[in-house]
């Protein structure tokens, strides 16, 4: 059987990241329905900076041409990501990424279900340079897993290769690229990702 980790991408440079919350359930059915209404809020990415909380970054799907769209994520969707700090001129004001690989599965009858979705930085698809709109390289990726393991639920986020996008840009977003990962560094970037999975689990529909 497949686990969601299998899609985190190895470690080999930069900083690794993990934020987790998890959730216990006194029966199967309760938990495989917590799970259920979690993958659907984990896929459900215009809306993750309601689940988040007041002062979050905002988070917006996109077609390939980079114009907004509705409905859930999907392997091969774009979504850009609004943060509270000044944005870079690569992404117009916004860092973007591609979801890259997607899986799921869900049986109630099973010891573990699972989505797990993982998302890598990418060029503004509106322009037609080569420039990684994202304070990140692109070498660097997010995993994000929703999974249910016996009565306990989880939802987590994985960075991996997490190294600062300050060659290949211009000078303005060297200096806020390496200054918005250095303070994502020093644990800045925490609470946010902290405050979504657990409001991936938590929040009430």
């Amino acid at each position: 059987m497949k686990h969601p980790e299998d899609i985190i991408e190895s470690q080999k440079t930069g900083r690794a990241t993990d934020f987790i919350a998890t959730e216990h359930y006194h029966t199967i059915e309760l938990a495989h329905a917590s799970f259920r209404q979690a993958a659907s809020r984990l896929l459900a990415v215009n809306q993750w900076h309601e689940y988040a909380g007041a002062g979050s970054a905002v988070f917006s799907l996109t077609n390939n041409e980079g114009e907004d769209a509705v409905g859930f994520a999907r392997e091969g969707t774009l979504f850009h990501i609004k943060l509270p700090v000044p944005g870079s001129d690569a992404g117009d004001g916004l860092e973007w990424v591609m979801i890259e690989r997607l899986e799921a599965f869900e049986d109630e009858h099973a010891i573990e279900e699972y989505v797990a979705m993982m998302v890598r930085p990418i060029p503004d698809p509106r322009k037609a340079d080569a420039q990684i709109a994202h304070f990140y390289k692109d070498i660097s990726t997010s995993t994000f897993i929703v999974k249910r393991t016996g009565k306990t639920v989880s939802a987590a986020v994985h960075g991996r290769n997490e190294t600062p996008n300050n060659s290949n840009v211009d000078l303005h977003d060297r200096i806020r690229n390496t200054i918005v990962a250095l303070s994502a560094r020093i644990g800045l970037a925490g609470p946010q990702w902290q405050k979504l999975v657990d409001g991936l689990i938590k929040s009430k529909e």
